[in-house]
Protein backbone atom coordinates (compact mmCIF):
# COMPACT_ATOMS: atom_id res chain seq x y z
CA UNK A 1 0.00 0.00 0.00
CA UNK A 2 1.24 3.37 -0.96
CA UNK A 3 2.46 6.01 1.51
CA UNK A 4 1.68 9.77 1.88
CA UNK A 5 4.77 10.01 4.26
CA UNK A 6 8.42 10.06 4.20
CA UNK A 7 11.17 7.86 5.65
CA UNK A 8 11.06 10.06 8.55
CA UNK A 9 6.84 10.00 9.10
CA UNK A 10 6.75 14.02 7.91
CA UNK A 11 5.82 15.80 4.45
CA UNK A 12 7.92 18.31 3.84
CA UNK A 13 7.81 21.02 1.30
CA UNK A 14 10.08 22.37 -0.73
CA UNK A 15 8.58 24.60 -3.37
CA UNK A 16 5.50 26.27 -4.21
CA UNK A 17 3.78 27.64 -7.26
CA UNK A 18 0.82 28.93 -8.49
CA UNK A 19 -1.40 29.17 -11.81
CA UNK A 20 -4.90 29.97 -12.86
CA UNK A 21 -6.24 27.56 -11.56
CA UNK A 22 -3.81 25.37 -8.89
CA UNK A 23 -2.09 25.61 -6.15
CA UNK A 24 1.35 23.53 -6.28
CA UNK A 25 3.51 22.23 -3.81
CA UNK A 26 6.69 20.15 -4.56
CA UNK A 27 7.99 17.81 -1.98
CA UNK A 28 11.38 17.59 -0.17
CA UNK A 29 11.04 13.74 -2.18
CA UNK A 30 10.11 14.83 -5.53
CA UNK A 31 6.44 14.38 -5.53
CA UNK A 32 4.65 17.49 -5.78
CA UNK A 33 0.74 17.87 -4.80
CA UNK A 34 -1.62 20.42 -6.84
CA UNK A 35 -4.94 21.59 -5.40
CA UNK A 36 -7.95 23.74 -6.34
CA UNK A 37 -6.87 27.52 -5.37
CA UNK A 38 -10.99 27.60 -5.30
CA UNK A 39 -10.61 25.71 -2.01
CA UNK A 40 -7.97 28.37 -0.15
CA UNK A 41 -10.53 31.39 -0.43
CA UNK A 42 -7.71 33.87 1.44
CA UNK A 43 -5.02 32.88 -1.75
CA UNK A 44 -7.57 33.10 -3.79
CA UNK A 45 -8.23 36.53 -3.05
CA UNK A 46 -4.50 37.19 -2.29
CA UNK A 47 -2.52 39.51 -5.06
CA UNK A 48 0.13 37.92 -7.02
CA UNK A 49 3.10 39.74 -4.98
CA UNK A 50 1.24 38.10 -1.28
CA UNK A 51 1.37 34.80 -2.77
CA UNK A 52 5.13 34.39 -3.55
CA UNK A 53 5.59 36.04 -0.07
CA UNK A 54 5.50 32.91 1.49
CA UNK A 55 7.82 30.77 3.46
CA UNK A 56 7.67 26.91 4.93
CA UNK A 57 7.25 26.75 8.76
CA UNK A 58 7.05 23.50 11.13
CA UNK A 59 10.14 21.95 9.87
CA UNK A 60 9.16 22.64 6.26
CA UNK A 61 5.87 20.74 7.16
CA UNK A 62 3.55 24.04 6.68
CA UNK A 63 3.30 26.85 4.63
CA UNK A 64 2.53 30.38 5.62
CA UNK A 65 1.55 33.85 4.07
CA UNK A 66 2.22 36.18 6.62
CA UNK A 67 1.06 39.15 4.77
CA UNK A 68 -2.50 38.07 4.99
CA UNK A 69 -2.23 35.59 7.75
CA UNK A 70 -3.07 32.41 6.41
CA UNK A 71 -1.15 28.95 7.39
CA UNK A 72 -1.47 25.67 5.39
CA UNK A 73 -0.29 21.93 6.55
CA UNK A 74 0.78 20.23 3.82
CA UNK A 75 -0.79 17.48 4.68
CA UNK A 76 -4.01 18.83 4.47
CA UNK A 77 -3.65 19.21 1.25
CA UNK A 78 -3.02 15.53 0.59
CA UNK A 79 -6.23 14.71 3.07
CA UNK A 80 -8.41 16.92 1.69
CA UNK A 81 -7.78 15.34 -1.96
CA UNK A 82 -8.34 11.96 -1.23
CA UNK A 83 -11.40 13.19 0.52
CA UNK A 84 -12.29 14.46 -3.32
CA UNK A 85 -11.54 11.29 -4.95
CA UNK A 86 -13.26 8.58 -2.46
Amino acid sequence: MPTLLNKKGLIKGKEVHFDDEYLHVKLEDGRIISTPMEWYKPLREASISELKNYKFICMNTGVEWESIDYYLNIESMLEHSLQEVA
